[in-house]
């Protein structure tokens, strides 16, 4: 989860309309296998993947620092796919783990035996005040949350674009827009590359956590900017 960034971009400022979900079609492009898909932080972008996920066929488990009873009108407008847990469960329960909490609360935030071999898609932003990206040092943020939980299969994913743009950009008309993987397990990035793909958008790999991660976190050239498919692959080619 992240802040509002100055100057980010728009679903009207790249052509698209703010029109319901629909289900995207399963063509022979969308590799995804139908998983259950934690997702901890159930904030504005949160919610957005899980209705999105949700409108791909997706079940997903939802847990925030507030408890499952605070996700009640959530779950009810989700309906059956959806289900509510306090985190270590969520992840106990998930084939696949999403964190999209604000990032000074991911250490301690799971115990090591949850999500020991989990495939584990660090969605978040390391900000140091408003808009302004975290002096890591050099390091990708991911490459902290690797240090952090050591035994799971960290990819990052899913953090460059707005949730107004998330929310209708995968079932929009022309080029499908890219959503980037990083991370050093293949598998993994495989596994998380089939779920863009259901939801409509093009998976576009970035290389090693360090190096592709750092790509897409603030301050990076891919975050928050919205391209296509072929634009995507014709910058990662360079």
């Amino acid at each position: 989860m992240r802040p509002r960034v100055p100057g980010e971009l728009h679903p009207d400022q790249i052509g698209l309309d703010r029109n319901g979900l629909t289900s995207p079609a399963r063509t022979e492009t969308t590799r995804g296998a139908l998983m259950r898909i934690g997702i901890i932080g159930t904030g504005r972008i949160g919610s957005t993947l899980a209705r999105i996920l949700v409108a791909a066929d997706h079940q997903v488990v939802l847990a925030n620092a507030r408890g499952p009873q605070s996700l009640t009108d959530l779950l009810a407008e989700l309906g059956p796919a959806a289900s509510a847990a306090h985190p270590a469960e969520a992840a106990a329960r998930s084939e696949v783990l999403v964190l999209m909490v604000p990032f000074d609360s991911i250490r301690g935030l799971l115990p090591q035996e949850a999500v020991r071999d989990t495939v584990l898609v660090d969605a978040t932003n390391a900000f140091d005040g408003p808009g302004n990206a975290r002096d890591l040092g050099g390091r990708g943020s991911s490459e902290l949350v690797a240090d952090w939980y050591p035994e799971t299969r960290i990819v990052k994913s899913l953090n460059t674009m707005h949730f107004e743009t998330l929310a209708v950009a995968g079932t929009a008309q022309g080029p499908r827009l890219a959503h980037f993987t990083a991370g050093d397990d293949g598998k993994a990035k495989e596994i998380v590359a089939g779920i863009i793909a259901d939801l409509g958008f093009a998976p576009v790999d970035t290389g090693p956590l360090h190096s592709g991660g750092i790509l897409q976190q603030p301050g990076g050239p891919l975050f928050n900017r919205p391209l296509t498919e072929a634009q995507a692959l014709a910058w990662t080619s360079h």
